[in-house]
């Protein structure tokens, strides 16, 4: 065999083995048992969805069903209190704001009322004590009434107090819109403009926004339009621990408080029917945890189907997003999907 044959055919062999490292993730996992269970709930779940996991720094599956694509963009409802979680986090990690800061030095009508004592950490973890309605068509409706943040926000401190602040744990969207609209104030911006300039343009999540089609008031906690892709960029960046394709979004601090069960030990007065067992954290659900308490899987569905998570154990994020609302046969669904998932992907923490 010639010199130059031999060196031809090294130079193959190099190729060949870069050509192997660089296919899909895919080829590690066997998911067919993913693509069956989609199949078989594709109607009950609207016909329209897209299905994606990431793990080690790419996609290893993806499932394209209906009329939705990578891109399709679809109101995702609470999904957004993850977001503006993490927009408020910025702050923190800014020094610009204190989980522990009450609301009243930015918004002192609310000591006008009575509820001064109100922190930002009440507000992202459910525990305000103000009343609210379980009904979402209550809480949809009142929220129309309102052309401002800041107008919603007003008409919260004049609401009655169920429970003193950090006593009970009730879901919905009143601390967070608070917690926005102290942003806004700090920083003189509207909130659409913050979370567009510190997270959505950081994360790539170009077809991602809170601005509403009407005139009604933006709503931090329920109000975003995304997509499949957009949001996994910011899975992935919780996933990798505040970073983003080697630039920091937040700190590893401030994804440890979010992920931190903050509902301990206290009653819980409102819970959604497809959380009930589960913890709260900062603006996110503790879907599962350890025998120390430590997050495990954290979450944040939202009413129109939409359910993104990540399993830390595994190292892997998913989400299934879809338009259509959320109810029992749904949440059954979501937990044989990830126990599917499960099957394939090793568990770190044991």
């Amino acid at each position: 065999m010639s010199y130059p044959f031999k060196l031809n055919c090294l130079k193959f062999m190099l190729a060949l083995g870069l050509l192997l490292l660089c296919l899909p993730g895919r080829s590690q996992y066997n998911f067919t048992e993913v693509d069956t269970l989609l199949s078989g709930n594709q109607k009950a779940l609207g016909n329209d969805l897209v299905a994606m996991i990431y793990k080690d720094g790419k996609i290893v599956y993806q499932k394209q069903m209906g009329e939705f694509t990578v891109k399709t963009k679809a109101p995702i409802a609470s999904c957004s209190k993850w977001l503006t979680a993490a927009l408020v986090m910025t702050f923190i990690d800014e020094g610009k704001l204190s989980l522990d800061t009450r609301i009243s030095i930015y918004l002192p009508i609310f000591e006008t009322y009575g509820k001064g004592y109100i922190t930002i950490r009440q507000c992202l973890s459910q525990q305000t004590g103000i009343a609210d309605s379980k009904k979402t068509i209550v809480k949809i409706l009142a929220h129309k009434k309102f052309e401002s943040l800041e107008e919603e926000v007003n008409s919260f401190a004049k609401k009655e107090i169920a429970d003193n602040p950090g006593t009970a744990f009730f879901y919905g969207g009143i601390g967070l819109n608070i917690a926005a609209r102290v942003l806004e104030i700090i920083s003189k911006k509207p909130f659409e403009v913050l979370m567009k300039q510190r997270i959505f343009n950081p994360l790539n999540m170009k077809y991602s926004s809170f601005s509403p089609e009407d005139d009604n008031a933006v709503n931090p906690s329920g109000g975003a339009v995304s997509t499949v892709g957009d949001y996994m960029n910011f899975l992935n960046m919780i996933l990798a621990k505040g970073t983003f394709m080697g630039k920091r979004v937040l700190s590893e601090a401030a994804i440890a408080q979010m992920q931190t069960i903050h509902t301990n030990n206290i009653p819980k007065k409102y819970t959604p029917k497809f959380a009930e067992g589960y913890e709260y954290g900062l603006g996110e659900w503790i879907q599962e945890k350890d025998a120390k308490g430590n997050s495990i899987v954290i979450s944040c569905p939202g009413l129109f189907g939409t359910w993104p998570y990540i399993d830390k154990c595994r190292g892997y994020a998913a989400i299934v997003f879809v338009k259509n609302l959320l109810d029992e046969q749904k949440e059954d669904f979501y937990m044989e999907f990830k126990k599917t998932i499960d099957q394939q992907i090793t568990d770190n923490c044991k």
